[in-house]
């Protein structure tokens, strides 16, 4: 897949326009600004959690996960509770999906309540 076939996919899927102007390098930072938010304490809710899944779903889908490789493992090690399907992101293994950060609070932690996916 080009770069243009990305900018266009990211459009088409009402991305951010800053991630769909970065194009794959877009999708890049804003998965390592995320995971990154997640170790300090993510402090929005649940839905734009899922919004952040979505990037890392389409790094996938654009085999991307070579760049994403220590942001993954980071991110893999703040997760609990694996058991639990937070969102339907897409991928053939879509691990990410799967838990929600171990310090998971305010906002985040009231979206993943009402959705009964909280263990506590």
């Amino acid at each position: 897949m080009t770069e243009e076939d990305i900018v266009v996919y990211l459009e088409d899927n009402g991305f951010p326009a800053h991630i769909v102007t970065a194009g794959s390098d877009g999708l890049i930072r804003r998965w390592q600004e995320f995971v990154d938010e997640v170790e300090r304490g993510y402090s929005y809710g649940l839905n734009e959690y899922r919004h952040d899944l979505d990037i890392r779903a389409a790094i996938a889908l654009f085999q991307l996960e070579d760049r994403v490789s220590e942001a993954d493992e980071r991110f893999a090690a703040m997760l609990t509770n694996r058991q639990a399907r937070v969102w339907e992101s897409g991928g053939e293994e879509p691990w990410w999906d799967f838990g929600y950060p171990r310090n998971a609070r305010g906002y985040l932690a009231r979206g993943l309540r009402e959705a009964r996916l909280l263990e506590e």
